[in-house]
């Protein structure tokens, strides 16, 4: 049977907030502030962030998979925050504040598609690319041609010397 530790939920809370939101301190030094083992808040930390997996539905994806109206929705909720408690949000739903400046970017930018300019500039990068092949194509067979008759132009001289020239 687990004995159930000392330290209250709330504790537990503020000791890991301070974690989130350290400003340079390291968790030693956390630890040491609120008078017990780094171990503990280290445990602490681990456990929060595999709640937070385990909590996470499959809508918790990688950045570059959230739909438009998740980006529109964190950046929303994520304004006006000071930066200590925007990288604590952050880390909460797994991004980072980068990932909000880029999302702002985009929605800012008319140009722009629901998933961003990639997508337009992979399919102008394809539209290139076979333009390109085409024209090596084109070369390629121009070039087997002229080798074919220069060839052709020598076993000519060969059978009949310098008259056929």
């Amino acid at each position: 049977m687990m004995k159930k530790a000392p330290y209250s939920d709330e504790f537990k809370e503020q000791a890991l907030r301070q974690v989130c939101q350290r400003d340079g301190r390291t968790i030693k030094s956390i630890a040491s502030e609120l008078n017990f083992p780094v171990t503990t808040l280290k445990g602490w930390l681990q456990a929060a962030k595999r709640e937070q997996k385990m909590t996470a539905s499959n809508s918790m994806k990688r950045p570059e998979e959230w739909l438009i109206e998740a980006r529109l929705l964190a950046l929303q909720e994520s304004h006006g925050l000071s930066e200590n408690e925007l990288h604590t949000w952050c880390w909460s739903r797994g991004i980072f504040a980068h990932h909000l400046t880029r999302w702002r970017a985009d929605f800012c930018d008319p140009k722009r598609t629901e998933t961003g300019s990639g997508l337009q500039e992979i399919n102008k990068l394809k539209k290139e690319n076979q333009k390109l092949e085409r024209e090596l194509t084109r070369k390629e067979k121009a070039l087997a041609e002229a080798a074919a008759l220069l060839i052709l132009q020598k076993k000519c001289q060969a059978l009949w010397g310098d008259e056929a020239g």
